[in-house]
């Protein structure tokens, strides 16, 4: 799969459409089964705290394991970590569909994880890997398109197989995707023959799995707990302790499972930073809008649903555009303009009253969906150009850890600002819960500009071709 950059693989844009086919499954089943959550309620009799786990045990796994593809990808070819994912994904969807109980279902749901971390993190690899520098940006916006229509897909389509063939249906319709997926991609994909010998860093995978993992448990429910309480306590400690050993063993560790010399390019750094803050400030958007929207102004599901996907449509439409626009103009502007939109739309946001109409949270989705679509392809293309050939799997890796960490960072944010206004009872007054949503999108807002500025103040790396001794002697 090695090509010197004159001599582009001729097969890569259907490289990339095989790449898509198994990257849009992930999104699709991860925005499928939050409109599910209370049909598996009604279906299995199980209270909302526990249905909640199907959703979280799936983001738990896929954002402590991320990082491990990334690596693995780089050890043992591109194409066999993402064929092992796309397998591993269909056979537990078929589990999943035929779930005699919750608890199965949940802990299927943790293996479909297993599987979908696996090709979400390796498809940016892949595509950077067969794309020559000059087509980059365009490349991974394409493949940022099918997130995205993955993402706006899955509730209308939940919507639709739930109502005509019940919940089994929404992980049935993974089975034949999968197979197909498979097979192309198995075709289609070159074998990696560029690998050099490397050893696992089974410590640092372990330490790496445990402190993300609790990071995430504790933000996710430690307002639930008591910020207090012993519990999160507890777990804040886990995550300090493993957190600094995993550094301080990936500091020492030859051939370590992140390398964090990557973090000294101000560009990988930035980039990373800007994209954490961009996936804070769009959970945080996307989770409150539907209370809102529920709650205040007695929008039903399906309409709801309708609205929400203005946003993902809108970065559809850019993606692709700004891609290419940065493979001319360098990322670092393009970046900047798109995550300083996202920043007026969500301050905008905090203007929404108690009798605001559809076309006011419309206009201020579009506006949301444009910073985003300008933002993200820039952003990518400028992480992905800044990592060294043989460190592309890690560069992706750290990629997706950012993005799911961010998404559970936003819930829990901005559940925590919400719940202190309403004192945890959303209903008792919607006054106290407009003030928690006004409050809410300011702190997002902030975020997204510190985002912005990071953008700005980093150097723009246009296609800089890398020499060629960096790519054989990995040091």
């Amino acid at each position: 799969m090695h090509h010197s950059d004159s001599t582009p693989n001729p097969k890569r844009w259907l490289i990339l459409f095989a790449v898509m086919t198994g990257s849009v499954m992930g999104p699709i089943d991860g925005s499928v089964v939050n409109v599910a959550l209370p049909t598996f309620a009604k279906a299995f009799n199980a209270g909302l705290h526990t249905v909640g786990w199907i959703s979280m045990s799936y983001l738990l796994v896929l954002g402590s394991l991320i990082l491990t593809y990334g690596r693995l990808g780089d050890m043992y070819g591109y194409r066999k970590i993402f064929l092992t994912g796309i397998l591993i994904f269909t056979l537990s969807s078929a589990v999943c569909a035929l779930a005699p109980n919750i608890w199965t279902l949940i802990a299927f749901r943790a293996v479909q994880a297993v599987g979908a971390g696996m090709f979400m993190a390796i498809g940016p690899a892949i595509i950077t890997s067969v794309f020559p520098p000059h087509e980059r940006g365009r490349a991974l916006g394409t493949n940022g398109m099918i997130v995205a229509i993955g993402l706006a897909l899955g509730p209308t389509l939940g919507g639709f197989l739930l109502n005509r063939f019940g919940w089994p249906s929404i992980f049935a319709i993974n089975i034949p995707i999968g197979i197909l997926s498979y097979i192309f991609c198995l075709k289609v994909i070159p074998p990696y023959r560029d690998l050099k010998p490397q050893k696992f860093d089974i410590a640092g995978a372990i330490l790496g799995f445990i402190s993300l993992g609790v990071f995430l448990l504790f933000a996710s429910y430690g307002e639930e707990w008591g910020w207090a309480s012993k519990l999160t306590i507890l777990s804040f400690i886990v995550f300090s302790v493993s957190g600094w050993a995993f550094i301080r063993l990936e500091l020492r560790v030859e051939q370590p499972m992140l390398d964090l010399s990557l973090f000294q390019n101000k560009v990988f750094s930035a980039a990373n930073f800007a994209a954490l803050m961009n996936f804070v400030s769009q959970s945080a958007m996307i989770f409150l809008l539907p209370f809102y929207m529920q709650q205040v102004l007695h929008f039903n599901s399906e309409y709801i649903g309708l609205i929400l996907t203005v946003s993902p449509l809108t970065v559809l439409l850019l993606a692709r555009i700004s891609g290419t626009l940065s493979d001319r103009l360098g990322t670092r502007w393009l970046a900047f303009t798109g995550q300083s939109i996202v920043c007026a739309a969500l301050f905008l946001m905090s203007g929404l009253t108690a009798n605001s109409h559809t076309i006011d949270i419309v206009w201020r989705l579009f506006l949301f969906g444009l910073g985003i679509g300008i933002f993200q392809s820039p952003n990518n293309s400028a992480v992905m150009g800044s990592v060294p050939r043989h460190r592309l799997g890690i560069g992706s890796g750290v990629l997706a850890t950012v993005r799911n960490v961010g998404m559970v960072m936003g819930i829990a944010v901005s559940s925590a600002i919400v719940t202190i206004h309403t004192s945890g009872n959303a209903s008792a007054n919607i006054a106290n819960f407009m003030v928690g949503l006004k409050t809410a999108y300011w702190v997002s807002a902030l975020l997204a500009a510190s985002g912005a500025m990071t953008s700005l103040i980093r150097s723009d790396n246009i296609i800089q071709e890398k020499p060629k001794y960096q790519e054989d002697n990995p040091s």
